[in-house]
């Protein structure tokens, strides 16, 4: 569980999605430099599970995305992965996550998503994709399914990270907000969203 306790400090996942091996690789370094702790290579990368393979000796958290199977999550296990992300709720996906002892993140949008993935025994819900239900829809579902711990992916900008945290979000992953201005860009991406995220938290505890 140390992945979530990480993930409650932080409150960021970095996501990387590339059609490059290299670029992938050289993204995931410019992220450990710039001191993100949890990466995520989702499986459209080429060569995904040499790449966790290769970032599971470093220093943090990594995980595969992009979920899809039950043989996706066999392969994240054997190469080193601690969590699993799924970018839809799928029981069967689940289970198989949590019997190999690895972190569970489903994609959730529907309180019935939201309800199978508990009963499923699902470690953290993403709300997916976060900017087309938006903060107002997490509080919704948040009411009837209290004390679970969500994250918001897809479409999440700097200016509503107060919104979200309100809404009661205990963080965010983030891929083109971190990583589109390129790898020189990377260091302040990084930067900005922590400077902000430490914001949001702070006015939570002093409204």
């Amino acid at each position: 569980m140390q992945m979530l306790e990480e993930f409650e400090s932080c409150a960021m996942m970095a996501i990387i999605r590339s059609d490059n091996e290299l670029h992938a690789r050289e993204l995931g370094h410019a992220l450990v430099n710039a001191g993100m702790r949890i990466i995520e290579f989702t499986t459209t990368c080429p060569n995904v599970f040499g790449l966790i393979e290769e970032f599971a000796q470093e220093p943090i958290y990594v995980g595969v995305g992009t979920t899809t199977s039950k043989e996706h999550v066999r392969n994240a296990a054997k190469a080193g992965a601690g969590f699993v992300v799924s970018p839809h709720t799928d029981s069967e996906i689940i289970r198989e996550t949590k019997k190999l002892n690895l972190i569970s993140v489903p994609g959730v949008a529907t309180a019935t998503d939201v309800a199978t993935a508990i009963a499923s025994e699902a470690d953290l819900l993403k709300l997916f994709p976060a900017s087309t239900y938006g903060a107002s829809h997490l509080k919704a579902l948040r009411d009837p399914f209290p004390n679970q711990r969500w994250i918001a992916t897809g479409g999440v900008n700097i200016s509503s990270v107060s919104e979200w945290f309100t809404a009661g979000i205990q963080g965010f992953g983030l891929g083109g907000p971190l990583t589109n201005g390129g790898l020189t860009q990377v260091n302040e991406r990084v930067r900005e969203f922590r400077d902000a995220i430490t914001k949001a938290k702070l006015a939570q505890k002093n409204p």
